[in-house]
């Protein structure tokens, strides 16, 4: 898949407040996506550790662009469920996430996240997500 019609789709289908952030995505399969975000003032708290709140939309984000690789065009899914799980203060350039889908059935895809701070390359957050097909 072409990583700028997936961008397109962020432009377009995505809310504003999730554009802020200004994901951009890398990569992109039938399989997964890479999706990274700057670290900016507007999402770091004090220190310049970035916010959960920001580290959680992406991970959803990139899980939400993974499905619609694997439908191969954007398809609208709904978040049942989002886990994530925060280890370490994220900070640094960018944050990579890497999504990648662990099972696509016709009503429930299960998909998970790790999440990367750059250029250090440490580990910050993973998340697992259940995505429900209309």
């Amino acid at each position: 898949m072409d990583p700028e019609i997936a961008n397109s789709w962020l432009e377009t289908y995505f809310a504003d407040w999730v554009r802020a952030l200004e994901p951009r995505v890398e990569r992109m399969a039938c399989t997964g996506a890479v999706l990274t975000i700057p670290i900016t003032p507007a999402i770091a708290r004090v220190g310049g550790i970035v916010s959960g709140q920001a580290l959680a939309t992406l991970a959803d984000t990139a899980m939400v662009i993974a499905c619609c690789g694997h439908f191969r065009e954007f398809r609208p899914v709904a978040t049942t469920n989002l886990d994530v799980q925060f280890l370490r203060p994220a900070s640094g350039e960018r944050v990579e996430c890497t999504a990648t889908l662990v099972r696509a059935g016709k009503a429930l895809i299960f998909a998970r996240a790790v999440l990367t701070a750059e250029p250090s390359g440490k580990e910050v957050a993973t998340a697992t997500a259940t995505f429900a097909v209309p």
